[in-house]
């Protein structure tokens, strides 16, 4: 994102379908490649070691990315779960209407106890298929009967 102009981001989202925001998109992806590059060295992992292992500190910090507000921050610490450990389990509001919907316990811990061995970021990210997809939740409850 650091080397690319302006119009190379722009035209990189409209061929991923990106289409409806994407001159905004393009000015805050470089702008947060800026930021990255000047206050972390273009390293996430300094970012992290910044927020010297708290998860609301890693939240804050990502917010400072231009266009990165609390959902944004959200799926990005769903996602680095699996290879932050320190971030896991992040089950944010979202992950916690999936797991309502599908009548779980809503106690993060609870419900990594009840998936087992299964990896946080995946736990979460089949909760939120279910929190945006009431066919998904209904199907799993069907068969789970």
């Amino acid at each position: 994102m650091a080397e690319a102009d302006w119009q190379e981001r722009v035209d990189a989202l409209g061929r991923g379908g990106y289409r409806r925001y994407d001159e905004r998109t393009a000015t805050q992806l470089g702008d947060g490649a800026e930021l990255l590059n000047e206050r972390w060295g273009g390293d996430l992992r300094r970012l992290r070691r910044e927020a010297d292992g708290k998860v609301s500190e890693l939240r804050h910090l990502l917010q400072e990315f231009p266009g990165m507000g609390p959902a944004g921050a959200d799926i990005f610490l769903r996602e680095v779960q699996g290879v932050w450990p320190e971030a896991a389990p992040y089950l944010d509001a979202k992950a916690l209407q999936g797991a309502e919907r599908l009548k779980l316990p809503k106690d993060p811990g609870r419900l990594v106890e009840l998936a087992g061995r299964t990896d946080p970021a995946v736990l979460a990210a089949a909760l939120v298929r279910a929190a945006v997809d009431k066919d998904v939740a209904e199907d799993t409850l069907r068969r789970a009967a």
